[in-house]
């Protein structure tokens, strides 16, 4: 039973090793922030012709909808982005 204990054992190192990946984009999607540092990522990755997120219009976005901020000032852009967006062309 030895053999079969070495070969699971490298089957789990190469299943880690190569197939199961680490996502930067998601874990930076996911991360909980700042709201200055939303406002930077939000930023980054906005589609042209959108207006720019600013901390005061940000301020506001968290006035009208506490409920998404229950954990007090915690931004992420997986949370927030679209509803932002959505808020600020309406507000802009």
């Amino acid at each position: 039973m030895q053999p079969c204990t070495v070969v699971a054992f490298f089957d789990y190192a190469w299943y880690y090793l190569f197939m199961k990946r680490v996502d930067k984009q998601r874990e930076l999607n996911e991360a909980i922030v700042s709201l200055d540092d939303f406002a930077v990522e939000y930023n980054k990755t906005l589609p042209p012709g959108f207006p720019k997120a600013s901390p005061e219009r940000l301020r506001k976005f968290q006035l009208a909808y506490p409920l998404l901020f229950k954990d007090g000032n915690a931004w992420s852009i997986d949370k927030h982005r679209k509803r932002f967006m959505d808020w600020h062309n309406t507000h802009h």
